[in-house]
């Protein structure tokens, strides 16, 4: 997987639209997966059920598709990752190449679960949401930036408004999110406060 840098500012690249709302995490990654050890190898599982559904119906689910190989940014609709609380389910998407959601909105756990792994999740408009898919549709390809400074998503002729809480728009921006990077960022501390326990 793609190292995450700490501090993350902008989000670029293609977009995949996934349309539906309440798309709860067992759907994201079905719950025979969470037996893993590790999450390596999520991402050839996400959306495993519902990508085999519509191969049997003749469809193909946007994960499939080859012209969104490669796609960077997930447009979702209303309550995007609700139902049982799995950390797994924002790993598979992350390991996949998602590095933002851009939905109507977020279960919180899910919200919160993906904060934690450095994935901004952010929220615009159903309209927003609506426009920002048919542009994706219209060409898988095109570009586009999510600005986590100025809470826009930007692409040749589109300008919309993003929203997200502020204390984790902070920890993106300060690289906070990441515990790990924030322990071994003062390490010397560290050892000092285990040299002081008594275990």
């Amino acid at each position: 997987m793609t190292q995450i840098p700490s501090r993350i500012e902008l989000i670029a690249g293609a977009a995949v639209p996934l349309r539906g709302d309440e798309i709860d995490t067992d759907r994201i990654i079905p719950a025979r997966f969470l037996k893993a050890v590790t999450f390596d190898g999520l991402e050839r599982h996400a959306f495993e059920d519902d990508r085999k559904a519509l191969q049997t119906a003749g469809k193909m689910h946007p994960f499939d598709n080859p012209v969104h190989r490669g796609a960077a940014i997930l447009l979702a609709n209303a309550n995007f990752g609700c139902g049982s609380s799995r950390e797994h389910a924002p790993q598979a998407l992350l390991r996949w190449g998602i590095r933002a959601v851009v939905a109507e909105s977020f279960a919180e756990i899910f919200f919160g679960n993906s904060v934690t792994i450095g994935l901004p999740c952010l929220t615009a408009s159903p309209a927003d949401v609506q426009r920002l898919m048919a542009a994706a549709d219209e060409s898988p390809t095109r570009q586009f930036v999510v600005d986590l400074q100025t809470l826009h998503m930007t692409s040749e002729g589109l300008d919309l408004a993003l929203t997200m809480p502020r204390s984790a728009q902070e920890s993106f921006l300060s690289g906070d999110w990441d515990a790990t990077s924030l322990l071994l960022a003062d390490y010397e501390e560290v050892e000092r406060t285990a040299a002081r326990l008594p275990y």
